[in-house]
């Protein structure tokens, strides 16, 4: 049985994958908006958490050496790792002056000058985000991955509706011109 809106029209399929969509795009758009909002605001970050980490070992020279404790974290604020003192783990006592180190921003620890340690003791905080400010950075980058996924298909959904909507077309002509052609094919 085919349903029909108050103008006497079909309610189809159609009808319903338009407002189906409509309804999704609407939503999406909410959600980042929400979440951005949040996040520009700073509304999330007051309960974030400095971590100290003592005696980590390990070595500085050109290539570099990772920090593992924090940096590795979800939840790491990229940039926050601020080293306290660096020893000379062979001695124990022997701190490494600051200018001989360097340190990134994603915790990566390298030389600043052409002497090289194998063996250091390294002293480090670091701040970790919030859960709820790590779920709304989480939530908008599942978003923001989710519309490109769906961006990067649109050409080949619209070449499919296309194909679609000609297909239909040709099948209407062949209809309305099949019922033209009564008795001997004249109009």
């Amino acid at each position: 049985m085919v349903k029909f809106n108050k103008k006497g029209q079909s309610v189809g399929l159609v009808t319903g994958l338009v407002f189906g969509v409509a309804t999704l795009v609407i939503a999406v758009i909410i959600a980042l908006v929400i979440t951005s909002t949040l996040n520009d605001a700073n509304l999330l970050d007051s309960g974030r958490e400095t971590v100290t980490v003592l005696n980590e070992i390990k070595f500085i020279n050109a290539t570099g050496d990772t920090l593992d404790s924090g940096v590795s974290d979800a939840r790491y604020v990229s940039g926050s790792a601020t080293i306290t003192n660096v020893y000379n783990y062979t001695n124990g006592t022997t701190v490494i002056p600051a200018g001989n180190y360097t340190l990134s921003a994603v915790g990566v620890l390298t030389n600043a000058t052409t002497s090289t340690w194998d063996n250091v003791s390294v002293n480090y905080t670091f701040i970790l985000k919030t859960e709820e400010e790590f779920t709304s950075d989480s939530l908008t980058g599942n978003l923001t991955d989710g519309i490109d996924n769906v961006s990067s298909k649109i050409p080949t959904v619209l070449l499919i509706a296309a194909i679609v909507l000609i297909l239909s077309v040709l099948v209407l002509l062949i209809g309305a011109w099949q019922s033209m052609k009564v008795g001997n094919g004249g109009i």
